[in-house]
């Protein structure tokens, strides 16, 4: 009976395990205990998105099994590095990959600089991560990060998924869509949160048209002078 006890514990905690990658703790507590997850507003949070470059062309030339090795290598290198970082993994769709700082737990005014040390590190991990089909090639990311409000909450009931919602998911995602290959591309709002410690390195890259903003003055985040990226 012990033995059949520490099994059913073993169990019970890997399935929480499991849940915890999929929702944050906060949530899938509430969610365990059959409660209705409320959506919540914040006032302040940074979102990273990134891409693979050329993600398209390098797909069409692997066999399907490696675009998933290639891809999951990629995530899992990705994965135990944001850990460092005081950040929660939204999603990935297919090449893409999206985190936050700031919510579900709350942390101040340090969302900026947590997600741009760690897109500094994923920026830099990348170039580890080979092409199964070309040894010598590597993959390049293009990312952009946008600080400001939000909304998260808990949506749909087959496969409950954790959700942001607003403006700042949009230009977050637009940063990413215009910024160049193995380049980190912020806003004015990141910009300005980031200059509070004085630490890092930023480029101005002017004004650019961002569809559906208008003209945006915007910057490159080039490094940190105090931090430097995990081996």
């Amino acid at each position: 009976l012990k033995e059949k006890t520490e099994d059913l514990k073993r169990e019970r905690q890997l399935a929480e395990d499991l849940l915890h990658q999929m929702l944050p703790k906060s949530v899938a507590k509430q969610l365990r205990k059959c409660q209705k997850v409320e959506a919540e507003n914040y006032d302040q949070v940074t979102i990273f998105f990134s891409d693979i470059v050329g993600f398209t062309s390098i797909a069409a030339s692997c066999t399907p099994l490696q675009v998933v090795e290639m891809l999951n290598n990629l995530y899992v290198c990705f994965d135990t590095r944001i850990e460092s970082y005081d950040v929660y993994k939204v999603e990935t769709i297919g090449d893409a990959y999206m985190v936050v700082s700031g919510l579900p737990e709350r942390n101040g005014s340090r969302h900026a600089d947590e997600i741009a040390k760690m897109s500094l590190d994923l920026v830099a991990a990348v170039h580890q991560v080979g092409i199964p089909h070309m040894p010598t090639g590597r993959l390049e990311l293009r990312a952009g990060i946008h600080t400001g409000p939000c909304v998260a909450g808990v949506v749909g009931y087959k496969m409950p998924r954790y959700c942001l919602f607003g403006d700042t998911v949009n230009t977050a995602s637009r940063m990413e869509s215009t910024s160049l290959p193995q380049k980190i591309h912020i806003s004015s709002a990141t910009y300005e949160a980031l200059l509070r410690d004085d630490a890092y390195e930023i480029e101005l890259r002017g004004e650019i048209e961002v569809k559906g903003k208008g003209k945006m003055k915007t910057y490159w985040l080039l490094g940190n002078k105090n931090y430097s990226v995990q081996n």
